[in-house]
């Protein structure tokens, strides 16, 4: 890294500094950060001040994620998010997360695709809206033709309910933890709108800024 160098070439910020949704993307496609493989034992996230990928910690379980894990950057699941939420007043304060299944192994994280958004699971956790999208990889061989969530096989999304409802386990501690509302591509994609705006009304200045690279 050169003291000369303009802004623009250092990497942007996973979070603050990309897109939600890619330019001259169909409807219903976002841009997503993966930070989670399906063969990852230790749990990665992405460091929100630095924009770096760092361990969380490693998994107590031996559950690993059914698919890609990651968020859509410039969301953030706040009050908008936690108003399509029935039984939640309040939400995670996060980016929103999302699940990619892909028919090729990828073998890495830290990388961003694009996404065909197909529904999502209303997950709860400790009386806050969590919600996670489910996705397919855009152009996917397998996966790339699924618009909607009954376009999947059932077991692809009973995976993703079992996961998030048991990895927070630990032995002897009781969780609070609901998956049991599981919606199609309509109500994602407003899961998606109203992250969106959490995320203007929140950091629309901030994102502004670091999109710069100022």
């Amino acid at each position: 890294m050169y003291l000369n160098e303009p802004f623009s070439a250092y990497r942007r910020h996973p979070w603050h500094g990309l897109e939600a949704v890619p330019a001259d993307a169909e409807p219903g496609i976002v841009q997503a950060y993966i930070e989670m493989l399906p063969s990852d034992t230790v749990k990665y996230e992405l460091d929100k001040d630095t924009g770096f990928l760092v361990v969380d910690r490693p998994q107590r379980t031996t559950a690993t994620p059914p698919a890609l894990y990651g968020f859509i950057p410039r969301t953030y699941c706040a009050e908008e998010v936690a108003a399509r939420c029935e039984h939640a007043d309040v939400a995670d304060g996060d980016p929103l997360d999302i699940c990619i299944f892909s028919e090729r192994l990828i073998t890495r994280a830290d990388i961003l695709l694009n996404a065909r958004v197909v529904g999502g699971i209303q997950m709860i956790d400790g009386g806050e809206a969590d919600d996670k999208i489910i996705a397919v990889l855009e152009g996917d061989n397998i996966w790339g033709g699924v618009d909607d969530i009954d376009d999947l096989p059932p077991i692809k999304t009973e995976r993703l309910q079992h996961y998030f409802s048991t990895y927070k386990m630990i032995p002897g501690k009781e969780i609070d933890i609901r998956v049991d509302c599981v919606y199609g591509k309509g109500e994602a994609l407003e899961v998606v709108k109203a992250a969106r705006l959490d995320y203007q009304n929140h950091f629309g200045h901030h994102g502004h800024l670091a999109q710069k690279g100022e």
